[in-house]
């Protein structure tokens, strides 16, 4: 089963490049530093709300947007095992 470190992960990375963003360039933009972006990338950091709340929304995201994306894919995950 899909964890939510790993679901977060694949949703800000999709988001990133629909955007054409670097690692840099939206790490620049919310004020947070870029090896952060790629720790979050890789699901091996947390995020802070505030931190969440700046990435989507320069990710031209609300932030229950981007939520809901990960609640999707975490879904599409739970029903793919369920049905193995």
């Amino acid at each position: 089963m899909m964890e939510l470190s790993q679901a977060l992960a694949i949703v800000l990375k999709n988001n990133r490049h629909i955007c054409k963003l670097s690692q840099e360039e939206l790490a620049h933009r919310c004020g947070l530093d870029r090896t952060y972006i790629s720790l979050l990338e890789r699901g091996k950091r947390k995020p802070t709300i505030n931190s969440l709340f700046a990435i989507s929304k320069h990710l031209n995201l609300k932030l229950s947007e981007f939520i809901d994306q990960i609640e999707k894919l975490l879904e599409e995950n739970k029903e793919n095992m369920d049905d193995m």
